[in-house]
């Protein structure tokens, strides 16, 4: 192991992440990183969901993101190969374009002493983005404060994502007078945060955070990309506008640009498909890492940014 590797915590924050993709009016499984859990992978690989069925279905059926926080009577349909794999929570994303469902991602955690971290769901209501539920592991504290707190447009990380109507990457989190939550999120070990907009048909108004701890991380690195037309043929490439790693710093500046053609790479596969995608291959490793996750940003029913984070 190298010394940048060894550099790196283990544990993230986050244990399973999965694609499902709608095929013949069921969510079926289209790509997905499951670590060690292997009866847990073979369990879901094999699941499909109808429209309002298990937490992929109900996002669907919903349109709208959904955090569940525990597993024992609800309507998850894999409670028992979690539990078996240790799994407690889940927060399922839905992707439209339009009022076209392109795909949701699930990401599932585990629960214990010191993970800590954040997932949140904000929904506009009356004016003021309110909390709609989340999943934040060890850090009570922080959970509640979120759960009294709301965002005006433009103020925070979910205001700021809000009125931009794009993805948002926020650093220093314990430090920066920009997030609203700064002490607590300090006391709690929060560093980064990474908000999405998420569009949804109708109109309302939700957005993801993701708030990532140094000892137990969401990720290990986060890329934001936007993309343009890449000549007069009409074709697509993504850019990169913004970027953090944990052994690298800063992965953009103003004189360096990084593109990617639509089907170059996983970006580009994102790009061309419109399809978010979990490689996992630690043989063969994505810009050092042993797994990504990207995820499409729609506006007006195009693929209009690409988020990614790498662990």
């Amino acid at each position: 192991m190298s010394a940048l590797a060894a550099d790196i915590p283990t544990a993230t924050f986050v244990e399973v992440t999965e694609v499902w993709v709608p095929k013949d009016g069921r969510l079926v499984w289209s790509s997905g990183n499951y670590g060690a859990l292997d009866d847990f992978a073979a369990a879901s690989e094999k699941q499909s969901f109808a429209k309002g069925e298990g937490l992929p279905g109900k996002a669907w059926e919903e349109a709208r993101p959904v955090v569940l926080k525990g597993f024992d009577g609800s309507y998850f349909l894999r409670a028992e190969a979690a539990r078996k794999a240790g799994l407690t929570s889940a927060v399922a994303m839905p992707i439209f374009a339009g009022s076209d469902l392109k795909a949701v991602v699930v990401v599932l955690c585990a629960d214990d002493a010191v993970r800590t971290g954040a997932i949140e769901v904000w929904h506009e209501e009356a004016g003021v983005l309110m909390l709609d539920d989340g999943y934040y592991g060890a850090a009570r504290h922080f959970e509640w404060v979120s759960q009294h707190t709301h965002f005006p447009r433009g103020q925070g990380l979910p205001g700021g994502v809000w009125a931009a109507n794009a993805p948002m990457l926020m650093r220093d989190l314990g430090s920066g007078y920009r997030f609203i939550r700064a002490d607590s999120a300090g006391k709690a070990g929060l560093t980064t945060g990474l908000g999405l907009p998420i569009a949804v048909p109708g109109g309302k108004t939700f957005v993801l955070t993701l708030l990532s701890a140094r000892g137990t991380p969401i990720a290990h690195r986060f890329e934001l990309w936007k993309t343009r037309s890449a000549g007069p043929d009409g074709a697509k490439e993504a850019v990169l506008t913004d970027g953090i790693c944990q052994r690298q710093g800063p992965l953009w500046d103003d004189e360096t640009e990084t593109t990617v053609a639509a089907w170059q790479g996983p970006i580009g596969q994102v790009l061309g498909s419109g399809i978010p995608l979990v490689k996992f291959d630690s043989a063969a490793q994505t810009a050092g890492y042993a797994s990504m996750v990207a995820v499409p940003i729609y506006r007006d029913g195009a693929v209009a940014h690409i988020v990614a984070w790498y662990y």
